[in-house]
Formats: structure tokens, sequence, C-alpha cells
């Protein structure tokens, strides 16, 4: 079972707005001591979650002399977005993890949570030169499994028809947190949750949904993106992409591999120090 997000940040980072050609996002931007940086981080959150699933990790990763930027992608909780579908398609939705990069300065380390590790792939396929290095967390090399495709074609059957609040009183109600599942938590504090559940915007949820039940395999392609050193890291249980075939995909990239014990699909708030601690050791090797 994942644990919850906090939703308070460390003193390291603030909470601002990134500006780039392609709009302003939300972000939580936490900076080493000056004098100390050795990189940049640019973190993408999974389907449902937000820039605070990486909240644990921003401390650990300053303090290593790592700036830390955690995004909000459009129509994810803080970030705006547009009503129509078309405008979260995975291409412009790569665009944008091309513009963060810029904003943040060029040669960053990508790190993309499960639907984020899809959406980050295709911005690597688009233009990976300004990554450094690549690490797919609990994020697998195609569609989801079949149970958890299950439940984001339910959620989109309810979107069609519910508003956003009521779907969240409907899962309350079931005693589950269900797109939580996938990407954040199941008992964090309900709150903060709901707060984040009613700002994402229900296009991108619809849209979003749709790639993680049709995403084709795309492995080999970024087998083929060199140099840049690739890294599978997750926990040692995933009900979303099943841990075989994450070591598999790592096996066919050629990438280093890192399974976190005792975490399951949200390594990030599940054991965020081990989870920080192989971050570092892979960048350390590069």
């Amino acid at each position: 079972m994942s644990r919850p997000p906090t939703f308070v940040p460390p003193a390291c980072a603030r909470s601002l707005l990134l500006p780039t050609v392609r709009g302003d996002f939300a972000v939580l931007d936490a900076r080493p001591p000056a004098g100390t940086v050795r990189g940049t981080v640019l973190m993408l959150p999974g389907y449902t979650g937000s820039k605070e699933d990486f909240i644990a990790l921003l401390e650990p990763l300053a303090d290593a002399g790592y700036r830390a930027v955690a995004v909000d992608g459009r129509g994810q909780y803080e970030t705006d977005g547009p009503r129509d579908q078309k405008a979260y398609a995975q291409g412009e939705l790569a665009r944008d993890v091309l513009a963060q990069a810029a904003a943040a300065g060029g040669s960053v380390h990508l790190v993309g949570h499960s639907l984020g590790g899809q959406i980050a792939r295709a911005a690597v396929l688009l233009d990976a030169s300004p990554f450094l290095t690549f690490t797919l967390m609990s994020s697998g090399p195609a569609e989801v499994s079949p149970a958890q495709r299950q439940r984001v074609e339910l959620l989109a059957d309810a979107l069609g028809v519910m508003t956003m609040d009521e779907v969240w009183s409907a899962m309350q109600a079931m005693e589950a947190v269900a797109p939580e599942d996938l990407d954040a938590s199941r008992n964090g504090d309900r709150e903060d949750l709901r707060r984040r559940w009613l700002r994402h915007n229900p296009a991108q949820l619809l849209a979003t949904g749709r790639q993680l039940t049709s995403e084709p395999d795309r492995i080999d392609e970024l087998a083929a993106v060199r140099p840049l050193p690739k890294h599978v890291l997750s926990g040692e249980r995933d009900d979303t992409w099943p841990v075989p075939l994450l070591d598999e995909m790592a096996r066919r990239l050629g990438a280093h591999r890192t399974v976190v014990a005792g975490a399951e699909h949200s390594p990030n708030t599940d054991r965020p120090r081990e989870t920080a601690e192989a971050l570092l050791r892979f960048w350390d090797r590069q």
C-alpha cells in the first residue's frame, strides 16, 4: 500500500510558476545551498498525481547538491489547462516537457513516474538533447495492466456523467480513493487529496487515461536513443506494470535497474529515502 504524499514542502523548496514558451507551470523548486549545485532534476508526476508526490525526495536531493524541480503538467492540480481533450495529446505534453527542461536551464536529469514516465519518454523521442539521464519510475513499456485498464475506463465513464465532486464522493462511498491507487495514495490527508482531485481538469484525465490504456511499446525506439543513460526504478510490487515486465524492459533498454525494497507503485512516497539514494547512485555513476 502506498504511503500518502505530504503537501507541505521542505524549507529548501519554493512553490512558484515556471514560465516557459508553452505557458506557465506550477512547480516545487528545491535549491541546494549556494555554490554546491551539481545538477538539475526535472520530475514529472503520474496520472491523478501532482508535484507533491515528489515532496519527500526534494530535501535529500537538494542536500546532495541537486536542484529538484517537480512539475504539475498542464491540467494537473495547480497548472491550468484547456477543456479540449486534444490539448492533452501525448505529443503536446511531450513538447511541454521540452519547454520545462529549457526553462529549468537545460541539461537536466529527467525522472518520470508512471504516466509521467511515458510522457517523458515521448519527450526524449522528440529531442533527447536537453537530458543528461532518464529515469523511468514505476513506468512500463506499454499500456497498463488489465485490472488498471478497467479502473481507468470506469473512471472515464463516471467523468462522462458526473461532476468531479460527485466522482470523489462516490469513490469515498466505495471506501477507495481509486485514482490515487494508480499514482499517489489511498490513505492520506483526505482534504488535501480532495482539493487536488477537484483541481484536475477532467479533459486531462480523460485524454491521459486513454493514453494509459492504449500506449504502444516504444522501448526499442528508446533503446536506440544514445548516448543517454537510462534507469528503471520501481518498488518490489506493482499492480500497474508487473515487476517482471519492468525487469525485462530494463534488459531491453540496457538500463540500470533498481528495485526499492518495501515499496509498491509509488517508491517516491513509500520509501523516499531509499528512492533518493538510488537516484543519487545512478547519477553519480555517469
